[in-house]
């Protein structure tokens, strides 16, 4: 989180803090050299080609291959980076992209507009089982190669969030040679344009990133233009937090994510490493309620939930003044996030008395309310690969509080592919479903209508199956929209559906806090989708 607490407490403490940035110090092209060590507790990918799925871990580890047709600068202002400039028509059914025209993928082939179709054609394709890049490139019905830098895309609807969506990794360019190898190949090794290259996968252990000596496509708002200083990047998987923080005491790691609470408090008030906090993009860090089945397709037991239970007093105690409670759907890091604490303000007494008008007003023996002899129980699913400890931890307390209301929640810890297919049946009440995305976009893939129905990936994005016409047309008019206002406007009144409605409660933003040894200078969190970048780092002399 990018937070005035944060800030005065590292400025006291003497460590440097960055949001969306880089240190001064940028890397003069490859002469740094030496292998830069990170340790992730993301979970590891599956297939390291991020078209095939989506999920945040392939981000990570393949935006340090894979770059987009354009990116996003600290200020939220789309940039050039494959693409150098981008027009729309005035009914914004056509989009016309100028590419560069001296790069090359790693395998020597070609980026033109032929590269760029052959993607996009990947995307869509239902055998590449995309999810979050399909749903991206969902209203491009037709690409023409107008030249070998110019390429045009046809929609099938107007799409304002195009330029945000195509920033993502998920929607990155690939080596159409690459693709053509086959989902397993492609899947160990992607062809991209970036800074490095896949050399070795060692499941379970590592990924070895080596340098690309002829790289010379960062995006426009980076300060180094040629190869990285670093020879090779060595991407640890390492998921227990405490061995991640020791290895960077240590020396054996020069950069972690995944920092706990606590760990990134001691690391504030210590001083000795560097803390990059960047918030993901998007949607807020929150737990989604499912309208689409008893007992939350009630407003009343779903406003009950959201209001009964001391959430903010929850997330005090367990992650020590590091984050701020969200009362938004979106990311403070999306300048039309729209807040409503009101809507969530604790009243336990009124919650007791909507449970009491909803019919939930019997006990059993054990005290949970019950209604024609069933009790108020809730099924929540949580990904242990997508939270955190601190984050089970507060969904303990959370439940600890629905069980003083007479509600029980079940928690099942569930491994990545458990929980995708628990969602996939239905079979939840309640969710936390981290997704990223570059803009208030986000909002028309989460909470319209249509995201009810999974993409070719299986994988559906409406959790809170939330089903409501006004909804659908004021998020169908911001994406056919042109003008930042009205945009904006029409954001607003989605939000103000979504949490009057209570189908989601805020917790706060999706955290992405880094550690990095004070050898090292330049590391920059990308402000696309907070996936950390080396092309401006090198070790300090």
């Amino acid at each position: 989180m990018s937070r005035p607490m944060i800030a005065l407490a590292a400025v006291a403490s003497g460590a440097l803090i960055l949001t969306g940035c880089t240190a001064d110090t940028a890397p003069s092209g490859a002469d740094g050299g030496g292998t830069f060590v990170y340790a992730t507790g993301d979970a590891e990918p599956d297939c390291l080609d991020p078209h095939v799925g989506g999920n945040y871990p392939q981000a990570l580890a393949g935006s340090q291959v894979i770059e987009s047709l354009v990116s996003r600068n600290d200020d939220g202002e789309i940039v050039p980076w494959l693409a150098t400039d981008w027009s729309v028509s005035s009914d914004g059914l056509t989009w016309d992209f100028t590419l560069r025209d001296d790069v090359t993928f790693t395998d020597g082939t070609d980026f033109d507009a032929d590269a760029v179709a052959a993607n996009i054609a990947h995307l869509q394709d239902p055998d590449t089982a995309s999810s979050t890049g399909y749903l991206a490139v969902q209203k491009i019905a037709d690409v023409e190669t107008v030249d070998s830098d110019q390429v045009r895309f046809h929609l099938s609807q107007p799409d304002s969030a195009l330029l945000e969506s195509l920033s993502q990794t998920w929607v990155g360019m690939q080596s159409p040679a690459g693709i053509e190898r086959g989902m397993d190949e492609n899947c160990e090794q992607p062809i991209g344009t970036g800074p490095f290259v896949v050399s070795e996968w060692a499941h379970q252990d590592h990924i070895t990133f080596t340098r690309n000596d002829d790289y010379n496509s960062a995006p426009a708002d980076a300060k180094n233009s040629g190869p990285v200083a670093f020879d090779s990047i060595e991407w640890r998987f390492l998921p227990d937090s405490t061995s991640r923080y020791a290895a960077l005491q240590s020396g054996d790691v020069d950069m972690i994510d995944n920092v706990q609470p606590d760990v990134l408090a001691s690391a504030l008030d210590d001083g000795t490493f560097t803390v990059l906090n960047a918030p993901r993009t998007g949607a807020s860090n929150r737990i989604e309620l499912n309208a689409g089945k008893a007992p939350f397709d009630d407003q009343r037991v779903r406003e009950a939930f959201a209001t009964g239970i001391d959430i903010d007093a929850a997330i005090d105690s367990l992650f020590f003044g590091t984050v701020d409670r969200s009362f938004s759907p979106l990311s403070s890091a999306e300048p039309a996030a729209y807040s409503d604490p009101s809507a969530f303000a604790f009243d336990s007494d009124h919650a007791a008395d909507l449970l009491d008008d909803a019919g939930w007003t019997e006990r059993d023996a054990d005290g949970y309310r019950t209604k024609d002899g069933t009790r108020l129980s809730l099924s929540f699913p949580v990904s242990t690969a997508q939270s955190i400890p601190a984050e089970q931890s507060l969904f303990d307390q959370i439940a600890a509080g629905a069980r003083d209301l007479g509600i029980e929640i079940n928690i099942e810890l569930m491994d990545l592919s458990s929980w995708y297919e628990a969602l996939g049946a239905n079979e939840y009440d309640l969710v936390s479903a981290p997704y990223t995305k570059v803009g208030p976009d986000v909002l028309r893939i989460l909470y319209h209508s249509s995201g009810i129905e999974p993409a070719p990936s299986g994988y559906f994005a409406n959790h809170s199956q939330v089903d409501l016409p006004e909804l659908d047309e004021a998020l169908d008019q911001a994406s056919a929209s042109q003008d930042d206002a009205e945009r904006r406007e029409l954001y607003q009144q989605a939000q103000e559906i979504i949490l009057s409605g209570h189908y989601v409660v805020p917790l706060y933003d999706q955290l992405n806090t880094f550690l990095i040894s004070p050898d090292v200078t330049g590391v920059r969190a990308m402000p696309t989708l907070s996936t950390p970048s080396f092309v401006d780092a090198s070790f300090a002399s």
